[in-house]
């Protein structure tokens, strides 16, 4: 897999090998992410397979329409309108109301199932992506220091710049937690 702007960022950087070399980072990337999701998959039981497959065919098109049929069947058939058919289930059709309301138990059962689960996915990827996140913001200070010093052992008079010298200073991360929960 080639990421497009790959080709373009090595033409303009003037460094055909840029490329190639950005390509590999990608494939090298996506590849990773490859491996943490069939972990994961690897990592479900028996249960969390059911109850994806489950919430999958419950969640399409099929299901509607499966269901669409079945009740059609059913009320035809209870109602007397299908010629020498022995209605079991007479109107108000209790007997239907008894099978979609257990249906309705165990269906929602496994959604939650199901989405507990890639709950807690998210959670371990928003840990991950907050690691990540936190990694750059710090290298990234690093290389605003690392600018302001090449600029200063040059002799290079730079402007006087606040919030320039507030982005070279390291974040608190604990004192941006407690603003976004007094939100």
């Amino acid at each position: 897999m080639r990421f497009h702007g790959a080709r373009r960022f090595g033409s303009i950087s003037g460094q055909r090998g840029s490329s190639r070399q950005s390509g590999d980072r990608l494939a090298a990337n996506v590849a990773t992410i490859s491996e943490i999701e069939q972990r994961e998959v690897q990592r479900m039981g028996l249960s969390d397979h059911v109850a994806d497959r489950v919430s999958r065919l419950s969640g399409s098109m099929l299901y509607v329409w499966l269901h669409v049929a079945w009740f059609t069947g059913w009320v035809l058939l209870n109602a007397g309108l299908v010629g020498g058919a022995l209605a079991f289930d007479p109107f108000p059709f209790s007997f239907l109301t008894m099978v979609v309301s257990l249906e309705a138990i165990f269906l929602s059962t496994f959604v939650l199932i199901s989405q507990n689960r890639q709950a807690a996915l998210a959670d371990r990827r928003a840990h991950v992506d907050l690691q990540v996140n936190l990694a750059a913001e710090q290298e990234v200070t690093k290389l605003l220091r690392l600018v302001r010093d090449i600029h200063e052992h040059l002799g290079i008079e730079a402007e006087d710049d606040g919030e320039l010298a507030e982005m070279a200073e390291e974040t608190d991360v604990s004192s941006i937690a407690k603003a976004v929960e007094a939100g």
